[in-house]
């Protein structure tokens, strides 16, 4: 018995070759047929091949091929009506060692004839393909290219006419043995009239190692067609709100193109059973590369409930190319009108207050620390030398909030999101805060002074009657970083109405947080017999310097907590051994300080580089089994089941998060309340980056955390509440969300 390649293409090319040859036989015995005798010489040949063993040979070989060829086809034969045909084709011979793979359900439709899209618009279903009766079949999912709008008589459906390929991807059970899969497809076919089908399909795909098939670039091509699993389209959705009243209500995007300019923009946008979104009406910028769509939106009259809060999904097409992305309804004030100046100046009022609060959150008890020290090492100084350093630290607070707000500019142009806050996401930045603690810490057990030069030093005395003016302005600096994981009650307004403006509000706006919360210092400044209140130096300082050390070190653990949690129990343990053991070598004061500060740098450059190289992928882990994942698609039903859905969005580095659940959410009367079936409590966890958060604050208005939202039949949009959570507010929440509406 010959044997055949594992690679099963060779076979299946050779019985190409061969059918290539019959054909050509057969195309000659038509042009020889006039000849008198020619196939009685075809048969007196085939009598003498049959005639002679080895002659058996290659014709066993090509009968095998064909054999291997139709058992294993990446290709099953066409189910055809009399407007169809339908079959299934795979991207690879074999399962590989991964046993999944790329299949298509390709469909060739008469002239005029279409079959639906997933949501098929005014008329209609869907195709479906179910794999139900397969073997060694492990999971599934069905890809939906970009489809086409058709209207007929005012109703607007989607689709796909003439061809298409439906890309599918599978995956075996076992890689190791051969996959079967068998099901029906159902799909309905209309013209002037509707038809549907049901087809049987099945086709083999064999184990072995990956190879090709001659179907792989029909479903590349396809997949490339599918919105997010293909290549970029080169198109972006910009910007998304509702406009007008109830009656009169329209949902406008504003969309770009990046590759080419747009030749027919459309959207389709799937929401609510309750709601339908017309065709839009398509303004394209003078450029071609903007474009702003304007959809009508109705509501079913027998529903209630408003489309604002709903999860939405929207398709931008042109032509070929597909943008799919997900929005939550809102109106947006930035878009619908200006801003008046009295608004304006309301809004930098609750920035000053949202800036002077957050000197006094939990968070900033490493601010309140320095703070402390500010003040006592001017004790005994004159009111110039204190004013003068005062007006330093006040200086480095504003400054640090215009670096954000410039930072907060760049990163939106470049089209990424940003919040208050998220630079502790990053380990980079936790590591790098982590070393600057620790070397604050070692500077106030008296293990180190930076001392410069006496003529420098006698130089800036004479200048400015303070020696350390730099270290007032970075004590500033340092605070507002220590400041950020937290959001004060009125800074998530500010911050929230900032960030959805244009660039000059948000360098006033976050001017005003920074001069908010340098106001004790301007306090300071303005009157210096303030700080004369406090005890003349003395012993206790020393004692106060070594008590705010160990807070200090207090807030390097809490950073390496909140690193742990992104880069693994073993790179947090590798980065806290080196800024012990850094520590350590400060202590030593008998060597010289360059000697251990060239140490302390060396530790310094490990602890940032050397844990990377151990850390392990993050996984976002609920501990508490009282809580869900967040599921914002599901919020609609539960509330529409007449249950409460109790969102908290939290994390690690958030120490105002932290308290919250200290003081409420962890109380017995709290936590009851979530238990019981009537109550869903999700908890979205934003230590680690997530885009799904980051777009459902950003739906709020907000850009910060704390946030905590109430819904119910009662508040079927959502009661938000207060950034520092009481008890008070949030039972009030659940009363009113717990009450149907009239």
């Amino acid at each position: 018995m010959i044997l055949v390649s594992s690679k099963y293409a060779v076979g299946r090319f050779l019985s190409y070759l061969l059918a290539a040859g019959s054909l050509g036989a057969i195309r000659r015995s038509k042009v020889k047929n006039e000849r008198n005798g020619y196939y009685v010489r075809v048969f007196q040949n085939l009598g003498v091949f049959f005639s002679r063993p080895r002659a058996l040979l290659p014709l066993v070989f090509m009968l095998q091929c064909v054999w291997v060829s139709a058992a294993f086809s990446s290709a099953t034969p066409w189910v055809e009506t009399d407007y169809s045909r339908v079959r299934l084709i795979s991207a690879q011979e074999t399962l590989g060692e991964q046993g999944s793979l790329m299949m298509g359900l390709e469909f060739k439709l008469e002239e005029g004839w279409k079959t639906y899209w997933r949501t098929p618009g005014d008329a209609g279903y869907p195709v479906s393909l179910g794999l139900e009766g397969s073997d060694n079949l492990s999971e599934s999912e069905f890809f939906w290219p970009v489809p086409h709008r058709f209207t007929l008589f005012g109703l607007e459906t989607f689709g796909y006419s003439e061809s298409v390929i439906f890309p599918f991807e599978v995956k075996a059970a076992d890689p190791e043995r051969d996959l079967l899969l068998k099901g029906q497809v159902s799909y309905l076919l209309c013209k002037e009239i509707c038809i549907p089908f049901d087809a049987e399909i099945s086709i083999g795909i064999p184990a072995g190692d990956a190879f090709p098939s001659l179907e792989t670039s029909l479903i590349d091509a396809a997949v490339g067609l599918v919105p997010g699993k293909g290549a970029e389209a080169g198109l972006a959705v910009d910007q998304v709100f509702l406009q007008g009243s109830k009656n009169s209500l329209e949902l406008r995007a504003v969309v770009s193109s990046t590759k080419e300019g747009f030749v027919a923009p459309d959207l389709v946008v799937e929401g609510p059973p309750e709601f339908s979104f017309s065709k839009p009406e398509v303004v394209v910028g003078d450029d071609g590369t903007t474009a702003v769509l304007t959809l009508a939106v109705a509501v079913d009259p027998q529903s209630e409930t408003v489309v604002e809060g709903k999860q939405l999904r929207l398709l931008l097409m042109d032509g070929a190319r597909g943008l799919e992305v997900e929005n939550i309804a809102r109106f947006d004030p930035a878009a619908v009108a200006d801003t008046s100046f009295y608004e304006f100046s309301v809004i930098l009022a609750v920035a000053l207050l949202g800036g002077f609060i957050l000197n006094l959150m939990p968070c900033v008890l490493p601010v309140l620390s320095l703070k402390m020290l500010s003040v006592v090492k001017h004790g005994g100084r004159e009111g110039s030398a204190l004013r003068r350093s005062f007006l330093m630290t006040s200086a480095g607070i504003v400054s640090s909030f215009l670096l954000l707000a410039s930072l907060a500019i760049g990163v939106k142009a470049l089209g990424v999101s940003v919040g208050w806050g998220i630079q502790f996401q990053q380990p980079l930045f936790l590591i790098i805060m982590a070393v600057v603690v620790t070397l604050f810490a070692a500077n106030l057990f008296g293990w180190f002074e930076v001392l410069a030069p006496s003529a420098l030093n006698d130089r800036a005395v004479a200048a400015s009657g303070s020696p350390s003016l730099r270290g007032d302005f970075f004590t500033g600096v340092f605070a507002t970083l220590l400041a950020t994981p937290c959001s004060a009650p009125f800074l998530g307004t500010a911050v929230g109405f900032a960030l959805a403006r244009g660039s000059f509000e948000i360098l006033v706006i976050f001017t005003f947080l920074g001069l908010g919360m340098a106001i004790p210092y301007l306090l300071v400044a303005l009157k210096p017999g303030f700080a004369t209140l406090l005890p003349r130096p003395g012993a206790w300082m020393v004692r106060l310097k070594v008590f705010l050390g160990l807070l200090l070190l207090g807030t390097g653990g809490w950073l390496l907590a909140v690193l742990q949690v992104q880069i693994g129990t073993l790179a947090a343990l590798l980065v806290a051994g080196l800024l012990l053991a850094g520590l350590c070598v400060m202590a030593f004061q008998s060597q010289r300080l360059l000697r251990r500060g060239m140490v302390m740098t060396v530790l310094g450059v490990m602890a940032l580089v050397v844990p990377m190289g151990f850390a392990e992928v993050p996984k976002a882990e609920i501990k508490d089994d009282l809580w869900q994942n967040f599921d914002v698609k599901s919020i609609p039903q539960i509330v529409a089941d007449g249950r409460i859905v109790f969102v908290d969005v939290t994390a690690d580095w958030c120490l105002t998060c932290q308290v919250n659940k200290k003081l409420v959410l962890e109380r017995e009367e709290i936590r009851d309340f979530l238990a019981t079936e009537q109550v869903v409590p999700m908890l979205a966890d934003w230590t680690l980056p997530s885009e799904e958060i980051t777009a459902y604050l950003k739906s709020y208005g907000r850009y910060g955390i704390p946030f905590n939202i109430v819904y119910g039949p009662g508040a079927p949009d959502g009661i938000v509440l207060s950034e520092l959570l009481t008890m008070e507010e949030t039972l009030e929440a659940f009363k009113k969300a717990s009450a149907r509406q009239e």
